[in-house]
């Protein structure tokens, strides 16, 4: 993998460096937040590590900036806040993906991997419908009704799974193993993602088709 590092902590910044170069990874590194959007507008990288509190401009404002100029690199959020709102919030900014501190660099590492996975393109033999969402395996195309639905790497695969089983209740154990295989996070994690889902996918004036079972799983069907 080709990363890009944005981490003010040098000596975290250095850990991780060491890791991934021994790993046989190439990284490049950034101190703050303006050098490290330099960097990833410029370069070209198959994954950014960008921890969310910065000097210069901060972690959620280089993922916005990022995806504002249409750029999509799939973004690991290095966080110590750990809370679903905070998740949520930086979902919204643009990263795909979270891991907490403090955490071991081989969980890193799988989370890198997954992201780099996800967003290639998968081949795909079908056209999934339920009620008027439509998503194309092919293009990766979200459509509801005739409104296009951009969605990340992790959302568009809980999309996936979750229409490919429609009408069945998806257990979260399943949707877990699904997306982050062995290295499975925190509970609140899968939980950000699918509200993020949910509000993509259901805008006030549409009927819902995403339900939460609590303690279950999640279901997608149209009644």
């Amino acid at each position: 993998m080709n990363i890009l590092l944005i981490e003010d902590n040098r000596d975290l910044a250095r850990n991780i460096y060491e890791f991934f170069q021994g790993k046989g990874h190439d990284m490049d590194m950034a101190w703050d937040g303006v050098s490290g959007l330099h960097l990833a507008v410029s370069n070209t990288y198959d994954v950014l590590i960008l921890d969310w509190m910065l000097p210069g401009i901060d972690g959620l404002t280089v993922c916005r900036r990022l995806r504002e100029v249409g750029n999509h690199i799939p973004i690991l959020m290095l966080t110590a806040r750990d809370s679903l709102n905070q998740k949520i919030e930086g979902l919204k900014a643009g990263a795909d993906d979270y891991v907490v501190k403090p955490f071991a660099m081989r969980e890193v590492e799988a989370r890198l991997q997954a992201l780099v996975r996800r967003s290639q393109v998968r081949a795909g033999d079908a056209v999934l419908q339920v009620g008027d969402l439509s998503f194309n395996a092919n293009t990766l195309r979200v459509t509801r009704g005739k409104r296009v639905i951009e969605l990340p790497p992790i959302s568009l695969k809980l999309l996936e799974m979750l229409m490919r089983c429609s009408p069945r209740v998806v257990r979260r154990e399943e949707l877990e193993r699904e997306i982050w295989g062995e290295s499975a996070p925190d509970r609140d994690t899968l939980r950000a993602h699918i509200h993020f889902l949910r509000h993509a996918v259901e805008l006030p004036t549409e009927k819902p088709l995403i339900k939460t079972y609590r303690g279950i799983g999640y279901q997608l069907c149209d009644d």
